[in-house]
C-alpha cells in the first residue's frame, strides 16, 4: 500500500492545524492514506476538542501575548505549540484503520518510539498514550475521527517552552503557577535536552518516514496536495477560525456555584480518569441531573459521544449505584470509545460537582 507523505514544512498557527483537517476532510474510502508533517511558524495556544476554554486557558494573558486560541478537532489538553514541535498526523480512510482508539495508538506509535530510539532517546509508550523518556514525558499522541477519516496525530519535540505554557494555563493563583512551571520543567523532556543539541529536522523526518515504511508495511512517497486538498484545507481554514467553533463550549453555564432557585444550584467538579481529566458542570435540581456538561481532556469517539452521554443523564438522580448504571447505560448506547475512562469515572466527575449545604 501507498502512504502519500506531505511535508507542510512551516506553516502560519491556524493553517498549522488546517492541513490535517483538511486532507481527513478531503478523504474517500478508496484513497491512498496520508501522512502530514507540519511545524506551527507562529506560537499558539491549541485546545483539546471537549476542553471549556474558560477553564482551562489563560484567555487575559494569550490576548496580551498576541497568541491564538485554536481548537482541534482531537481530543487532549491545552498546549502552547512553536515552531519547535514537527507534527505528524497518520490519516487513513475510515475502513483501512483500526476501529477501536486503543489500537489505532498501537499501530501507529511504534514508529514513532523507534524514531526517538535511533535518535539516541531511550523513548518508551507509556498508556494511554504517551511516550517517555526515563519517567519524563516527551510526548503525547491523540485520535479523531473526521470526515471519512481516521486520525493519529503527534509530534517530535525538539524543544519546549515550559515557562510560556506555564502561563497560558488557567490557575487558581501566581504560587500554583510558579508550582506548575517547575514540574513541567522536570516533568517534560525534549531532543534537545535529551541529546545535549537540537537535531536538524531533516535527520528526524528522514528516520521517521525510515521506520514508517519498515513498520507499517507501507511503500512511503512524497507528495504534494491534491487540489481537492487545497481547496478542503481553506474550508477547513475559515472553519477553524470561527468564534462559534473555538468557543463552541461553556456557552450553556455562564457562572458557577450559584444558586438558581430553591433547590436549584449550579457548580461544578472534576475527577481524573486514567484517560485524562473530566470537568462536570451541573445544574442540580431537586437531587438530579437537570443539565450537564461534560468536558475535559479525555479522548473519545464518536465526537459527540461526552456529549450525548450527558444529554441522557438528564433526570438521573445524583446517587452513585443510580448515577453509575446510568452512565454505564449511555455509554453503551451511544458506543462511547474512552479508553482509561469507566463510567465510574464520569460519575465521579458528576458527583464531585454535587451542591452541599455549608454546614
Amino acid at each position: 500500500m501507498r502512504l502519500r507523505v506531505i511535508d507542510f514544512g512551516q506553516q502560519p498557527a491556524l493553517r498549522s492545524q488546517a492541513v490535517y483537517h483538511g486532507v481527513a476532510e478531503a478523504m474517500g474510502p478508496d484513497d491512498d492514506p496520508v501522512l502530514t508533517l507540519v511545524n506551527p511558524d507562529d506560537p499558539y495556544v491549541c485546545v483539546g476538542l471537549h476542553q471549556e476554554i474558560a477553564l482551562e486557558v489563560d484567555e487575559e494573558y494569550c490576548e496580551e501575548q498576541n497568541l491564538p486560541i485554536v481548537r482541534r478537532h482531537v481530543g487532549g489538553g491545552a498546549v502552547y505549540l512553536d515552531r519547535d514541535q514537527m507534527f505528524f498526523h497518520f490519516i487513513y480512510p475510515r475502513a483501512k484503520a483500526p476501529r477501536i482508539v486503543s489500537q489505532i495508538y498501537q499501530k501507529f506509535i511504534d514508529p514513532v518510539i523507534h524514531t526517538y530510539q535511533d535518535l539516541g532517546v531511550n523513548a518508551t509508550f507509556r498508556p494511554v498514550n504517551d511516550i517517555h523518556v526515563d519517567g519524563r514525558k516527551i510526548g503525547g499522541t491523540g485520535a479523531a475521527s473526521i470526515g471519512d477519516a481516521t486520525v493519529m496525530v503527534g509530534s517530535f519535540m525538539f524543544d519546549f517552552d515550559t515557562a510560556t505554557m506555564a502561563q497560558c494555563l488557567k490557575v487558581p493563583s501566581e504560587k500554583f503557577r510558579d508550582k506548575l512551571r517547575a514540574g513541567m520543567e522536570d516533568y517534560i523532556t525534549t531532543l534537545t535536552r535529551e541529546l545535549g543539541e537540537k537535531p536538524p529536522r531533516e535527520t528526524v523526518r528522514d528516520a521517521f518516514l525510515k521506520r514508517v515504511g519498515e513498520e507499517l508495511g507501507v511503500d512511503v512517497e512524497l507528495s504534494e496536495p491534491t487540489a481537492e486538498e487545497a481547496a478542503a484545507i481553506d474550508e477547513q481554514l475559515q472553519a477553524l477560525a470561527d468564534p462559534e467553533w473555538t468557543y463552541r463550549k461553556g456557552r450553556k453555564f455562564v457562572e458557577m456555584g450559584v444558586k438558581i432557585a430553591a433547590g436549584t444550584h449550579l457548580t461544578e467538579g472534576a475527577h481524573k480518569a486514567v484517560g485524562g481529566l473530566i470537568r462536570a458542570q451541573l445544574m442540580e435540581k431537586d437531587d438530579e441531573i437537570a443539565d450537564l456538561l461534560l468536558s475535559g481532556d479525555f479522548t473519545v469517539f464518536p465526537e459527540d459521544g461526552m456529549d450525548r452521554v450527558a444529554e441522557a443523564l438528564q433526570g438521573i438522580p445524583l446517587e452513585e449505584p443510580v448515577l453509575q448504571d446510568a452512565v454505564a447505560t449511555a455509554m453503551s448506547g451511544v458506543g462511547l470509545d474512552a479508553p482509561g475512562i469507566e463510567p465510574a469515572d464520569v460519575a465521579a466527575a458528576i458527583l464531585a460537582a454535587r451542591h452541599h449545604e455549608p454546614h
